[in-house]
């Protein structure tokens, strides 16, 4: 192989992203999105590595045009996808269930096997698929390789990984725990790692990705032992429209006395539920400037998001027994100060605490913000999803045996 350059493509059900990356020294030669596919106002942003970034507006039919779209783009920089620097495409696709555990150059036996998980990511699963097959179109002779959501999170456990329900209809459904932004609590408990100046196996991290998706990981050794997330991403952490974790007998209660289909409460845990369902805001911000205002409502939705934070910080506390970090990472882990804070307040007895002025400091890079010498770092490390699907798609097809 003789090219450097990575495609990294997250093929959303209406949206694209994507990133040119060189492997050589890490640059980002283009970024872009695709927003709005199927609509009358589709947009494109696409920005190359000098800046001056581009935008259009127009009908964008599918994600066939929207890909088009992008290789137009990366074709007016010189980057296009007949470049001989192309060495191959990596591909974001979020459920990989219980076979795929770590990336896999795509066949059709692949391609097969995720559409058949479908049923348990009905939402992404398709798109992804889509994505692949379209960039299979545009270039058949490369390498496309999927990375997936769920494979960091195959390590753990069965006693993490299985739900008390009876194992053969756990089994003949793929009832179990799979967990989700793999891609993200790998990178940053790794990055974690090389902050404190010690390898990953050596280092056990709380990964607290906290965005409008919000997932909690212990990885033990660089292994992920446990994971919030479970069957699907509504299981864990409250998060911006997602209810995380409740009692399963709330379904059942829905569905008799309040005469809701399953659909019904599938939207109404998925999309009005968490932060949205409980003051009418998912934006963190918006949420801390209502706080500040004097909110009660706004207020109690960020005591309860908070509580629920607590409670897994401490489980995985005890899960790995000894913790040498906790991470915030995801836009609001990454940026709000606010929510660092009250997640660790009281748990000075674990050994948790953050610094008020380290704390309060915006920065783009990894850093820690507790107290010096302090027996468990607490730590801001921004996550890199597209470098992570990068980078195991480079080491991949960079092993010549793979492309055969």
């Amino acid at each position: 192989m003789n090219g450097t350059r990575v495609l990294v493509l997250n093929s959303g059900s209406s949206s694209v992203k994507y990133q040119l990356i060189d492997m050589h020294g890490g640059d980002r030669l283009a970024v872009g999105l695709v927003e709005r596919i199927g609509e009358e106002t589709s947009r494109l942003k696409h920005t190359p590595a000098g800046g001056g970034s581009r935008e259009w507006s127009g009908p964008v039919a599918d994600h066939d045009a929207a890909l088009k779209a992008v290789a137009a783009e990366l074709a007016g920089d010189g980057l296009g996808l007949d470049s001989p620097e192309l060495a191959a495409i990596g591909h974001r696709v979020v459920h990989g269930g219980r076979r795929f555990t770590e990336p896999t150059v795509v066949d059709d036996a692949v391609l097969a096997e995720i559409e058949r998980l479908i049923p348990v990511a009905p939402l992404h699963n398709p798109a992804n698929l889509t994505g692949i097959r379209t960039a299979q179109q545009l270039r058949p002779d490369l390498p496309q390789v999927a990375v997936f959501d769920t494979a960091f999170h195959t390590t753990m456990p069965e006693s993490a990984a299985r739900y008390a329900i009876d194992v053969e209809t756990a089994d003949a459904h793929r009832v179990r725990r799979y967990g989700f932004h793999g891609t993200s609590h790998a990178y940053v408990s790794r990055e974690t790692a090389r902050l404190l100046g010690r390898a990953p196996e050596d280092v056990n991290v709380i990964v607290l990705h906290l965005g409008n998706g919000a997932s909690a990981s212990a990885v033990r050794g660089g292994r992920c032992v446990d994971t919030s997330m479970g069957l699907t991403p509504l299981e864990g952490l409250v998060m911006g429209t997602r209810s995380g974790d409740m009692d399963p007998a709330v379904i059942f209660h829905l569905m008799r006395v309040g005469e809701m289909s399953a659909d019904e409460i599938d939207t109404l845990l998925n999309k009005r539920s968490g932060l949205i369902g409980l003051c009418g805001d998912n934006d963190m911000r918006e949420i801390r400037r209502r706080v500040d205002a004097g909110d009660e409502r706004a207020r109690l939705a960020f005591d309860i998001y908070i509580h629920r934070l607590k409670k897994y910080i401490g489980a995985y506390y005890a899960v790995l027994g000894r913790v040498d970090a906790v991470a915030f990472t995801a836009g609001v882990g990454e940026n709000s100060a606010p929510v660092r804070e009250a997640a660790v307040a009281g748990l000075e007895g674990f050994g948790l605490a953050v610094d008020g002025e380290l704390n309060a400091v915006r920065g783009d890079g990894a850093r820690l913000i507790s107290p010096a010498h302090a027996r468990v770092a607490v730590a801001v490390v921004p996550t890199d999803e597209e470098m992570e699907i990068a980078t195991q798609t480079y080491a991949l097809v960079n092993d010549s045996g793979n492309l055969t």
